[in-house]
Order: C-alpha cells, then structure tokens, then sequence
C-alpha cells in the first residue's frame, strides 16, 4: 500500500469569509461569552465581539488603506489584537503578523518586505521598547505626521497605530481609530465585506526555511477558517467549549487554531496573560473553568512542574492541541493523569497549509498520540515521497507532501520560493520527513533541511549567520540546532574568527537587543575550520553530531 491518505468528513468545508462567519456567529450566539482577556480585564459576548471589529473597521476605513493593503501587527496577546484581525478581515485588508521577540533589523525587513502601509503595536514587550524603535526607524515623527509618516528605512508605512491610552506624538492610538467610526462609516464597511470573496489573501505570517530571510506565507479567508473549523471538529468543540490561549496570537497556532476555532463553533476564547507564565495559565483554566487548552511541549512540562499544580481546579479540562515539537511518552502520561485532559489531540502541519495537516482523534491510544502527529485532516491529501518523487510504500521513510484547501496562496512576492515549495501538481513539500502506518498515522522522523525548532520556534540559521557577520573580529560562522531536553533544540553557532580574542560571552553581547533572543546561540565554539565535503559543501550535520556528543544530549 502506498503512503497516501485524503481525508474525507460529514462536515463540508465553508465557503465563507471570516467577517460572515463572524457575523454568523453574533447572531446564533449574540449572548455568549466570546473573547476573556484575563490581565486586561475584558469580556465580550459574541455580540459585543462583532461590534468591536465593525467599529475598528470603520476607524481603520478612515486611514485611506484599500482591500488588499498589508496592516502589520507588533504585540503580544490582548483583546485588541483579536479586534484587529477580525477588523482587518472584514475591510478585506492583508493583517501581517509581526513577532513580538523582533527587534529593529528585523521589523525593518518585516515592514518593508510586504511593504506594509499601517502598523499597529503595543508600547512594549518585555525588554522592547517598540515606540523607540518605531521612532528610531522613523526619524523625526511628530505631531502632525500621524496619516502621512515619511521614512527612509520605511517608506510604505503611512501611520502607526499604538494599543495605549497614552499620546506619542506622531502615532494614533487605537482608541482614536475607534472613536472615528461612524453609522454611515459602518454601513460603509458592511457594503465593502459583501463583495470579499474566501479566496482573497488575508494574512501574511513570516515563515522559516534554512536559507535566507524570513517569507510570508500568504493565507486565505477559504485557507486559515477551514482549517480552524476542522480543528475543532477534530477536538469535538461545542459552543460549551472554553479554550485558554496561552500560545502567541502573532503565530497561526494562537490566531487560527484558538481565535478562529472559537469563531466557527460559538466557544469562549480565553487568553491568561500578554505572554505565557504557567501560573498565570492555571490559575485561568482553574478560575474560567476552560476545557481545552494549547500550547507546545515546553508549556505543558512548565505546567506540569509548577509547585502549586495540585492546588488548582484543573477537573474541567478535557482537550487541546499539543504542537510545535515531539511530545515525550512520559509528559503525555502526566497532562491525561496530572492535567485531566484525556481527550488532548496532537496537531502536525506547517504554517503555509493553514497550520494543521494532521491531528490525532480523541480517543487515539497513547502510543499513537506519542508515536505519531495523528492522521490526515479533512479534505486534505497528504504523501510521503523519495528523493525521485515517487510515492513511497507503507513504512518507508520519505518527504511529507500535503496538496488541498489548506495549502497557502504562495510566499509574497517571491515567485521562486513559491515555486520550489509548491509542485506543478501543487504539492506542498514539507521538508520533513515521515513514516506512514497501515492505519494512515504518521510519524515525523526528521528534516530534509537544517532548520532550527526551538520550544515550537522556526529558525532560519542563515538569517543568524547574516547578522552575525556583521562582527568586524568574525570571519565565517554557521549556525545549526543541537538536541535539548527544554527546547527540543537550542542554537549553537561554530565561528572562525579574523583574529583571536572575541568571546562567546561578547557575541552574546553583540546580538542582545538586536536579534530576538530565542535567536541568541546558547552554544558558541570557535574553529579553525568547518567540516565540509570534497567539493566544499559545509556539512552541518557533522557539526551537529560532534556537539551532540560534546554536550552528551
């Protein structure tokens, strides 16, 4: 039998806008709790939920932006980033998710690479001070400029939008977008929504490869609402279901699996706290009474080892979805005892199909919920491929293909990387590699490339090395992954240097505040030399493997 799966459902896809099935929901569910932002103090029925994003559109409608036009969002998890997307997808305009970890090298390629017209952003997050960067980028923004900012390093922004009661001058805040809506504007707006179509690209979300900078994965209406429908079908949601969102809004598994799952079934969307803190988590699915939950391993093992874990009321919980990483046996065993959740699924895809190609059922035994990332979703085609592209049999290990609904409308602007991810039969190649079972279960064994995962993270090693050539003492450096009990993985850089007497706590030094530190390279080992082949190919995976075993991991 050959390793190929489809998968089939009762359900049908929807073939519908965010903006209608939003509005859908308003009305069946109008009452129900939808959207609880914990640290900001905020609850919205579906009701208020639809109000809110008509009310942001029509302020955003004021800002000049067409259908089509990219609106970049800068900021950790709250009610106005729910807001936004909701908003944005209405007007029909493209919402860029921007990590909040990104610093100024890397909101500079950002903005510019999808070169969006609006940003949206907090003050702050943790060590970043995002007005300062904003004004670093955009000198000499002032009163007077906030519709019509001008900048070298920035020449498509337009206006900067800040989620804060105080005034900067130069930005908006989101409050006076708000406040500019008008009956006529709305009205405006709803006349605009109708004529959207599911097909229209609505999201951009950076994405890893091994080399080069990060691409944007361009999503759909049709793309990222199925997909989101089809995980809660999968986790059997109900509009009973209390989802707590702990996992980044800015990444697809916050804003399609948790926003929009709860959108398309009527749940309660639950979001603990701007970033994730595992007391902060329990303490919300004990006092909201959640019953599902996500996150990716390291949250989970940080859940499960808090000290006061037995002191919360976890009896509500049921499911969830695990991502991001391989789940050891022994982790899954304690969330089922220690965390009630005997019916948490496992999801595996990638963000340019949506992100789930595969999940488990409830009711999988154990080993295939460890074992395996699950089977096939519905209405997607999944097979696994030798280094020929043909199609492997049962058992044997080969490339993970997805083709169908899910898959992205290609990366923007690049024609090329579209092209050399997706096929002329649109296969979508994963660059992982995969075993599938007899039953249609597959298992992740590896990667075709180099790129880095670490605690759910894609990293591009090369865009690490970019920077780190900046360094007038480094002559060469490569970057690559090494085993991690944490983090799955961590980032360890080998550097040859000009001349000797840089250290590794300097290169430290040099990437703090400039990169995101989940980039920083824990591991830093100066080399006279690089493995590499007889034709001088660097062979990373000899570097790994000599690392594994120097750090014995």
């Amino acid at each position: 039998m050959l390793s190929y799966v489809s998968g089939a459902s009762d359900h049908p896809l929807r073939y519908e806008t965010i903006g209608q099935a939003l509005e859908y929901a308003s009305t069946l569910h109008a009452d129900h709790e939808a959207l609880v932002s914990r640290h900001q103090g905020v609850r919205m029925t579906f009701a208020e939920l639809n109000q809110a994003a008509d009310q942001a559109a029509a302020g955003l409608s004021t800002l000049g932006l067409d259908v089509g036009d990219r609106v970049g969002i800068w900021s950790p998890n709250n009610a106005e980033w729910v807001i936004t997307q909701l908003a944005t997808a209405k007007l029909g305009l493209v919402l860029v998710n921007i990590n909040p970890a990104y610093r100024t090298a890397e909101i500079e390629y950002a903005l510019n690479k999808v070169e969006c017209r609006a940003l949206i952003l907090a003050e702050k997050f943790k060590t970043s001070d995002y007005i300062s960067i904003i004004q670093e980028l955009v000198p000499g923004i002032s009163v007077g400029c906030e519709e019509n900012l001008s900048s070298a390093r920035l020449p498509h922004l337009k206006t900067a939008v800040v989620i804060s009661r105080t005034k900067y001058d130069g930005f908006l805040r989101f409050q006076d977008v708000l406040d500019r809506a008008t009956p006529e504007l709305t009205a405006e707006v709803r006349k605009r929504a109708s004529i959207l179509q599911p097909e229209d690209p609505i999201n951009i979300q950076f994405t890893s490869g091994t080399t080069g900078f990060p691409k944007g994965a361009t999503l759909s209406h049709h793309n990222i609402l199925n997909n989101a429908y089809f995980c809660g079908v999968r986790m059997e949601f109900t509009p009973e279901s209390r989802l707590c969102i702990p996992v980044p809004l800015y990444h697809c598994f916050g804003m399609v699996l948790g926003v929009l799952t709860c959108v398309t079934h009527g749940a309660t969307m639950v979001f603990p706290d701007e970033a994730f803190d595992p007391a902060t988590v329990l303490q919300t699915v004990s006092e909201e009474k959640c019953t599902a939950l996500h996150g990716v391993p390291t949250m989970f093992i940080a859940e499960l080892d808090h000290p006061e874990l037995e002191s919360f009321d976890l009896s509500h919980l049921v499911t969830g979805v695990m991502a991001g990483s391989p789940c050891p046996i022994e982790v899954m065993k304690r969330v089922i005892s220690d965390m009630n959740m005997s019916k948490i699924t496992i999801g595996y895809g990638m963000t340019e199909v949506s992100p789930l190609s595969f999940q488990s059922l409830p009711d999988d035994t154990l080993e295939k919920r460890v074992g395996t990332v699950g089977r096939v979703h519905p209405f997607v085609e999944s097979k696994i491929v030798d280094e020929n592209g043909a199609t492997v049999n049962r058992g044997q290990q080969g490339e993970i293909l997805f083709r169908g609904y899910s898959v992205m409308r290609g990366y923007w602007n690049d024609v090329e990387r579209t092209a050399e991810a997706i096929d002329g039969q649109n296969w979508m190649h994963s660059g992982d590699l995969g075993v599938m079972d007899e039953d249609g279960y597959v298992d992740v064994t590896g990667r075709l490339k180099d790129m880095i995962i670490r605690g759910g993270e894609n990293i591009y090693p090369k865009e690490i090395e970019e920077y780190l050539y900046r360094h007038d003492s480094i002559q060469d450096v490569q970057v690559f992954g090494v085993p991690d009990d944490r983090f799955g993985e961590e980032v360890c850089a080998w550097i040859k240097l000009k001349q000797p007497g840089l250290t590794s706590e300097a290169v430290k030094a040099f990437c703090q505040g400039r990169i995101a530190h989940y980039k920083i390279p824990k591991y830093i080992v100066f080399v006279d030399e690089f493995p590499t082949t007889v034709t001088g190919k660097i062979q990373k995976f000899v570097m790994r493997k000599q690392m594994s075993q120097q750090l014995n991991c």
